[in-house]
């Protein structure tokens, strides 16, 4: 279990964040039936805050886990935006250690989406995003992001049909525990979420996309690219400087070589890993014709689908403000035969771009 996240701030793992063969390897030391662990797995996709909710476990076995330093992770919800008009909500989540952490829930017609966090704060930097404003904190544990999706339906009143891993931080910053996440979470004997139902975004660990790639997991994998060249991306995007656009490339094209098949193409290709490439139209900076021809041509071969996302503006950073441009960019990648559409715009009148909230409730807390 070496890799599993010990409590903040003191010993004992969180059982959310555990495998079903380590439950197993936890009754079998503990000299309790397997069939426990089966027990407690289910609990453990369910949103419960203690041990005296876990109605079907011996209250000795549970004194025994909590005596071993063992924990079940349930934030405390410090914020809630409330509903907007297309039905966007924000929550802020308090962790065991008192550290802030965004989710957001968002229904659509194809059901409801839970977008979580997987850092509290971020370190890479880029510019036009509030989640990295005053660093990273740490590191978010499988069992807190699992929270964050269970709560967060709790708390919303609905069923979740979809997960992003799209909030505070860089998902393969934290590779080991996000993995966890995704391999827990799916798992049949828990909440058995479909991979296909899950969206993981990234802005540009090459190296990490190529780790990742065999994993063999079937998500989406989402890059944030919002430029077609170095000059322009790495203004605002300082992971650039680290894997450039070309490095970035080559780990894509090796994504879509290794592993499962994502969403069948209709061309023959039905092995082919489909990317999405995230794009953030900023006005006057990275919406011109001329970036939206050379994005184009940048992504010529590669089996992908633009998302075109018109920014939401963060009061931090007033010089990044949304495009007017959007349909126009994405006619002209069109053109050009790119496979492009304009995201749905949810949640601007709840700031819902990653990390206000988070940065409003930290200023007040410190």
């Amino acid at each position: 279990m070496n890799d599993l996240t010990e409590r903040p701030g003191g010993p004992g793992f969180d059982l959310r964040g555990m495998y079903p063969r380590e439950l197993e390897w936890l009754m079998a030391a503990l000299g309790r039936p397997s069939w426990h662990a089966g027990q407690l797995l289910r609990w453990m996709a369910r949103p419960v805050r203690g041990w005296d909710e876990l109605t079907n476990i011996p209250r000795e076995l549970a004194e025994s886990l909590e005596a071993r330093g063992f924990y079940i992770s349930a934030p405390v919800l410090g914020a809630r935006t409330g509903r907007t008009a297309d039905g966007t909500e924000k929550f802020l989540w308090r962790m065991a250690d008192g550290e802030a952490v965004e989710s957001v829930w968002m229904p659509y017609r194809h059901g409801n989406s839970v977008c979580v966090s997987t850092q509290a704060g971020c370190r890479m930097g880029c510019a036009f995003c509030a989640s990295g404003i005053g660093g990273l904190h740490r590191d978010l544990g499988a069992g807190e992001m699992l929270a964050q999706v269970l709560f967060s339906a709790e708390a919303a009143g609905g069923s979740v049909g979809n997960i992003v891993m799209m909030g505070t931080g860089e998902p393969l910053d934290n590779y080991e525990q996000c993995v966890r996440f995704l391999r827990i979470i799916g798992d049949p004997g828990g909440m058995g979420m479909g991979m296909r139902h899950i969206s993981l975004s990234t802005c540009g660990l090459a190296d990490r996309i190529e780790q990742f790639a065999r994993e063999r997991l079937p998500v989406s994998l989402c890059v944030s690219l919002h430029a077609p060249d170095d000059a322009l991306r790495s203004q605002f995007m300082p992971i650039n400087k680290k894997f450039n656009i070309a490095a970035l490339m080559q780990a894509l094209r090796y994504y879509q070589s290794y592993g499962v098949c994502i969403s069948p193409v209709g061309n023959g290709d039905g092995g082919t890993r489909r990317v999405y490439i995230e794009y953030a139209l900023i006005r006057g900076l990275n919406d011109t014709d001329a970036c939206a021809r050379d994005l184009a041509r940048l992504l010529r071969g590669l089996v992908c689908h633009v998302n075109l996302i018109n920014l939401n503006g963060v009061a931090e950073r007033p010089q990044f403000q949304p495009s007017r441009n959007a349909r126009r960019f994405c006619d002209v990648l069109n053109a050009c035969g790119q496979s492009a559409t304009v995201r749905r715009r949810m949640g601007s009148d709840v700031d819902a771009a990653c990390g206000q909230l988070r940065r409003r409730s930290v200023e007040a807390y410190e």
